[in-house]
């Protein structure tokens, strides 16, 4: 709930505040310049980046891989995107951040960081599909470490 509230109510408002003091010290006319010139740049930007990891994306599928850190890419530069075409301030240097690669893998180590804790916590259960040669549905198999488990999870899990 508290997230909610951050972000419909306070993101907005301090949008606003910032908007209102850019205003006021470069013009109106500037900063609804300075608003259209980052939505258009940023979104040209997310759209390249966008592309280029659907390439990666491609390319690992096409090897037998499994492209989790491009997909995970992939959704930040589309968030970017999102942040970089709403107005403001705060949003739109968010969004530049989420478009530098060191940045961008910065929110990847802290997402899976909270990931692992909320596994550990088993707050979240872990389950995957373990195929056994049948046409029909295959078996769920839930991998979620138990209390007492000395082994840590790995990539490969």
């Amino acid at each position: 709930m508290a997230n909610l509230l951050l972000l419909f109510i306070v993101v907005p408002a301090v949008e606003l505040a910032l908007l209102i003091e850019v205003g006021e010290r470069i013009g109106t006319l500037n900063t609804i310049a300075l608003i259209v010139v980052t939505g258009v740049l940023g979104a040209s930007l997310a759209n390249r980046q966008g592309l280029a990891t659907l390439r990666s994306i491609q390319d690992a599928t096409a090897r037998g891989e499994i492209p989790a850190n491009a997909m995970i890419d992939g959704v930040i530069i589309l968030i970017a995107g999102a942040l970089l075409i709403t107005p403001g301030i705060l949003t739109d240097v968010v969004g530049f951040l989420c478009l530098i690669p060191a940045a961008r893998n910065a929110v990847k180590r802290h997402l899976q960081h909270r990931f692992e804790r909320a596994v550990k916590e088993q707050r979240i259960h872990v389950v995957t599909n373990v195929y056994d040669g049948r046409v029909d549905r295959p078996p769920m198999r839930d991998v979620t470490p138990k209390p007492g488990d000395a082994r840590p999870l790995r990539r490969d899990d």
